[in-house]
């Protein structure tokens, strides 16, 4: 999710939560919006798994604090031992992230308690739950996330950034420190990725033709991802390779060099035909073209190693590049078959809902 909508939603949320408490009398109503604020989820399938997880864990943190308090008093000691307990069961049922509004809700209710502690922590738990409810309610309702929009973008920009490299080391022109410092930054922009996709695969739709176009999109991202992770692979192979590569021979060189190209272009107008920015599918002379490249290739690589132009150590170091290469196609052929049936197959369900990059 975005800072600027993050911090809107967490506004909405409080605004919502302060409201309903005044509504409904409950004092002080700043703890409802305390408890909005952890509240707020990244997606709205989010919001439903972690709700219910939300109201188990300040169940179990009221009836702890409420047991304690009645038993042992409401001491710092006590407060701090009651924490403890409650952060290691969050622990133990595999809900970390809602730590932090269970330990709110403990410090809440054992807060200076009154004479008729249980009707003070029978409040205090449903200005909790007004919180938790009033972010649940924004974050189903206003600014739903826009993750494919979000996802195909970063992993355009990724896979154009990955892609400079290799075109670059394949002509012997990358700066080596400049390159170093990218590839630390595109493995962190792959990592996000994937975080992203889970946001967006883990999404429901609620109509059922929506279901369908939905699953069809998810397998679609998940092999555009596997396609630029696999060009990245590339990337770091032919950077740890590149003196090597540069001694093979000539022939061979360029060969690698006119294969990547014509694949890294293939890569680039796959992801510009999923947003109908190229017309038509593909024919099937590229497919040969692809095929055929594969093919060229092995066989050229495999006869320079037979005529003993390419030694045994040489050989071990850059047969996993061209096997790489050779996968790279692999998977660029399939993601294009995936985009081709797309939109070739249920065509009124299967619309793609990117939109352009904001300033």
């Amino acid at each position: 999710m975005k800072l600027g909508a993050r911090i809107f939603k967490t506004g909405l949320s409080i605004t919502l939560s302060l409201y309903v408490a005044l509504a409904l009398g409950l004092q002080p109503p700043m703890f409802a919006a305390l408890a909005a604020t952890f509240a707020i989820q990244p997606s709205i399938q989010k919001s439903f798994q972690t709700i219910l997880e939300q109201i188990q864990a300040n169940i179990i943190s009221a009836i702890l604090a409420i047991v304690f308090v009645l038993t042992f008093g409401h001491h710092p000691f006590v407060v701090g031992v009651v924490v403890i307990i409650v952060i290691a069961i969050n622990i133990q049922l595999k809900m970390e992230t809602i730590i932090p509004l269970a330990v709110v809700t403990v410090i809440i209710i054992m807060e200076t308690p009154t004479d008729d502690f249980i009707a003070f922590a029978s409040t205090r738990f449903f200005l909790i739950m007004v919180g938790v409810f009033s972010a649940f309610i924004v974050n189903l309702l206003f600014i739903p996330p826009k993750h494919e929009t979000q996802l195909y973008h970063k992993i355009n920009d990724s896979t154009e950034n990955i892609i400079k490299w290799i075109r670059l080391l394949t002509r012997n022109d990358a700066k080596q420190k400049m390159l170093k410092k990218d590839l630390s930054r595109l493995k962190e922009s792959m990592v996000k990725i994937n975080n992203l996709f889970l946001l967006y695969k883990e999404e429901r739709n609620y109509f059922k033709k929506r279901q369908y176009a939905k699953a069809r999109k998810v397998v679609l991202f998940r092999q555009m991802l596997a396609t630029s992770n696999k060009a990245l692979v590339i990337l770091k192979s032919l950077n740890r390779r590149e003196n090597e590569l540069h001694h093979m021979p000539e022939e061979l060189q360029e060969l690698i060099k006119e294969r990547l190209d014509y694949l890294t272009n293939y890569h680039e107008r796959i992801l510009l035909k999923y947003v109908g920015k190229v017309k038509g599918h593909t024919t099937e002379e590229s497919i040969q073209e692809v095929c055929l490249g594969k093919q060229k290739l092995t066989e050229l690589f495999v006869h320079f190693y037979k005529k003993k132009e390419i030694d045994s150590d040489e050989w071990l170091h850059l047969f996993p590049v061209i096997a790489q290469i050779v996968e790279y196609s692999d998977q660029l052929e399939y993601l294009d078959k995936l985009v081709d049936s797309f939109f070739k197959y249920h065509k009124k369900e299967n619309k793609v809902n990117i939109k352009e990059r904001e300033a």
